[in-house]
């Protein structure tokens, strides 16, 4: 029988879906640089989160119609603590800063290695599906083990979380079914960082489309018979849809781990296992994911011994607040897995500039956000929230407590943006992590302080000081340690846009209330806002502003280059 050779199809797949054209293309067409595709991927994976957005609010809004914001509410909301802190380990960041520069490094190692063997050895000594052998099945074992203990210990957490709420009964119920996420959500999560490790956003930025529509969904179908514990059996639902929506994909790019390899000799199986098992790699993530999480901890154990509805109204302000930030991040997450290979290549120059680009871009998004968010807080949450069992009364708090959470907003971006390139090496490195315990250390003195004499307002002020406290060491820690931005030009950059922002939202605060009406005012305030912000970054000479204009006739005249091109082919 013929031996047939495998050629080095991993990186032929990696220049395709970095935008090169397939072998026996047509002339002339030539590779697509690979700014267009990651603008592309960018802008996908942009309109899927916005639509997931959409979907949170929709999902809150359910939430506020059927239980308002108070006793039933706050029970499910202390369970919803479990899978806030999930997702943040197991999908938004330790599993991604984890396991996308592994799958990187696994990628570079198949394409290295491949040529010359035959189809059968090719795939027993895959690097990357050694990787999936080596970590998926512990990986799951592991956290189902996490999940049952946690089911049994509901008691004990609810009473750590809130040990001032009056009737935990409810909240234990409610927790011990969000904490089945725990399992699907590390499959998600791990799911998600080997697809964007092959380049495939779609899936993953789908996943919380499913989450919510399964919130929605079972809230829906079961709160009559349920009450609020509908909607924390619909979490169960959407983590279990978040890991499912993905694994078509999965299975197409990536696949699992040869059935056994026995022939493959077993240092060379477990090459790929110090990357994840060793502890002074992992540590340092888990350190700083927890840390970040943390902070609506303190948030909802401060608030705890507050009158009832403290921590709806915390809630729904957060939400809304932090979509800028999510939105803002998206060009980010796309770009991680280019500067985790350029730091793989040696590459720091390319990296440095990505990094600058992507701070200066995510800064621009969540500071135009940030001054709708503050400008337009009373019409935005009218609009969204003022409905059955939400009061007025609950809309004022809300939005007084969402215009305190904006001044944290930029903080929130630029830790998720810094964090990326300290973990995008194969060292490890404590400082993010060390980072992030200064900013909660401040988060809970100013917020034990703060919670006596302004309520949830000192809790959101709390968390804007810890979480800009953070950034702010992250920003001057980078030059020195990992990638050498230049820190003075990135500062000051950022400044220019925050003086934008500034004007941008006072703006909207004083001409909001002029109209009568909620939603129209916020419409307006959509155009009037940005248009502020533009015009005062323009005065300001903030470069990000001024160099927009150019930036978008540039992208205009290559998608009309593409379509007429694409016009002129099937003619």
């Amino acid at each position: 029988m013929p031996r047939v050779r495998v050629a080095d199809r991993s990186a032929a797949g990696a220049t395709a879906r970095a935008g090169a054209p397939p072998a026996g293309a047509p002339p002339g067409s030539g590779p697509v640089p690979l700014g267009r595709f990651l603008a592309k991927a960018a802008a996908v994976t942009a309109g899927l989160t916005a639509a997931g957005a959409v979907f949170g609010l929709v999902r809150d809004q359910t939430i506020a119609h059927l239980f308002g914001a108070g006793h039933d509410s706050d029970a499910f909301l202390i369970s919803w603590t479990v899978p806030e802190m999930a997702s943040t380990l197991l999908i938004e960041d330790a599993m991604a800063l984890l396991m996308v520069p592994a799958f990187s490094q696994a990628l570079a190692r198949r394409a290295a290695s491949r040529v010359g063997l035959t189809r059968r050895q090719a795939r027993a000594a895959d690097p990357v599906r050694l990787l999936v052998g080596a970590t998926l099945p512990r990986l799951a074992v592991l956290l189902a083990a996490v999940a049952s203990v946690l089911v049994v210990a509901a008691p004990l957490v609810v009473s750590v979380l809130a040990p001032g709420l009056p009737d935990p009964e409810l909240a234990v119920e409610c927790t011990r079914m969000t904490a089945l996420t725990v399992l699907s959500f590390g499959i998600a999560g791990y799911f998600s960082a080997a697809l964007r490790a092959h380049r495939s956003f779609v899936p993953p930025a789908a996943i919380y489309v499913s989450y919510n529509v399964g919130i929605i969904g079972t809230m829906v179908a079961l709160h009559a018979v349920w009450g609020v514990r509908a909607a924390a059996a619909g979490v169960a639902v959407g983590g279990l849809l978040m890991a499912l929506i993905q694994l078509p994909a999965f299975v197409r790019n990536v696949g699992f781990g040869p059935p056994r390899a026995k022939r493959t000799p077993r240092s060379q199986r477990d090459r790929d296992r110090p990357t994840l098992i060793a502890f002074g790699v992992i540590a340092p993530v888990i350190f700083f994911a927890v840390f970040r999480q943390s902070q609506v901890l303190v948030e909802r154990f401060l608030a705890a011994s507050l009158p009832p509805g403290a921590i709806s109204h915390l809630n729904y302000a957060q939400k809304v607040a932090q979509m800028p930030m999510v939105l803002s991040l998206m060009i980010c997450t796309v770009t991680f897995p280019v500067v985790a290979q350029a730091m793989a290549g040696g590459e720091r120059e390319k990296a440095r500039r990505r990094v600058e680009r992507d701070l200066a871009l995510a800064s621009l998004a969540v500071l135009t956000g940030t001054a709708l968010v503050i400008g337009y807080a009373p019409q935005i949450i009218e609009v969204l929230f003022e409905r059955g069992a939400f009061t007025h009364q609950d809309t004022t708090a809300t939005a007084s407590v969402m215009r305190v959470y904006g001044l944290g907003l930029l903080g929130h971006c630029l830790v998720g943006a810094l964090s990326r390139p300290f973990f995008s090496t194969a060292r490890p490195t404590w400082f993010p992590a060390l980072a992030m315990g200064a900013g909660l250390l401040v988060n809970v003195v100013a917020g034990a302080f703060a919670v006596g004499w302004w309520g949830i307002y000192g809790i959101a002020a709390a968390n804007a000081a810890g979480i800009s406290t953070t950034a702010a060491l992250l920003l001057t820690g980078l030059g020195s340690r990992i990638i050498a931005i230049q820190v003075r030009r990135v500062a000051v950059s950022i400044g220019r846009l925050s003086v934008a922002a500034v004007a941008a939202g006072a703006t909207g605060w004083i001409a909001g209330p002029m109209i009568p009406d909620p939603l129209v005012s916020a419409a307006l305030g959509c155009l009037l806002v940005p248009a502020m912000f533009g015009a005062t970054g323009m005065a300001i000479r903030a470069l990000e502003v001024t160099a927009m204009p150019a930036q978008i006739a540039k992208l205009t005249a290559s998608l009309t280059s593409q379509l007429t091109q694409r016009f002129r082919n099937v003619r």
